[in-house]
């Protein structure tokens, strides 16, 4: 049986809030910008973020970082593994970190702490979804695309189990118990 995946935020929605979050970046006037997409989630919206930054006339530089506390499952082990660090110089540079959703905070807050130890001039965060219901470090998005309902969201880039990421919206899925399409083996 295939599963029920109820639409949260469509198309349309992502696409006007990613330009108006580009807009915010671009009027705080950012100095040697450098954008951080916190992988793997965060890919499609740090892709459409800095295309936008750029139709709102910022130069950046755009790096990764793939952090991971989730492996295949749907609950962070409350441990981040640094899977691929940033390359470039930070230091005296602003950074944007841009992540899918800022939910119990410890990834950010690491990938945070660890760009400022390195001097960077500041650090910001961009998230798609900021989900504060299970917080459990003390961070706040600087710049927040929607609030999330306490549902596991898919889509956009982000998913479950390794699945749905491809969906061109973010929705979640009927249930929340449902399995993804396929076996994974995980991170």
């Amino acid at each position: 049986m295939k599963p029920v995946i109820h639409t949260l935020y469509d198309e349309a929605e992502i696409a006007a809030r990613v330009e108006s979050l580009a807009s915010e970046v671009a009027s705080s006037r950012p100095h040697q910008l450098l954008v951080v997409a916190v992988l793997k989630g965060s890919f499609i919206f740090a892709a459409d973020l800095v295309r936008a930054m750029h139709r709102a006339g910022l130069e950046l530089e755009m790096e990764f970082m793939h952090l991971s506390s989730y492996g295949a499952g749907t609950v962070s082990s409350g441990n981040v593994q640094v899977l691929r660090d940033v390359e470039s110089l930070v230091k005296d540079r602003d950074i944007i970190l841009a992540d899918d959703i800022l939910e119990s905070g410890r990834t950010l807050k690491f990938a945070k702490d660890r760009l400022l130890e390195r001097g960077a001039r500041s650090v910001k965060v961009a998230a798609l979804l900021d989900k504060p219901h299970h917080r459990k470090a003390d961070i706040q998005a600087d710049y927040v695309g929607f609030n999330c309902p306490d549902k596991f969201v898919v889509g956009y880039g982000m998913d479950m189990g390794h699945a749905w990421r491809q969906l061109p919206f973010i929705g979640y899925v009927a249930g929340e118990e449902a399995t993804p399409p396929r076996e994974t083996t995980g991170v």
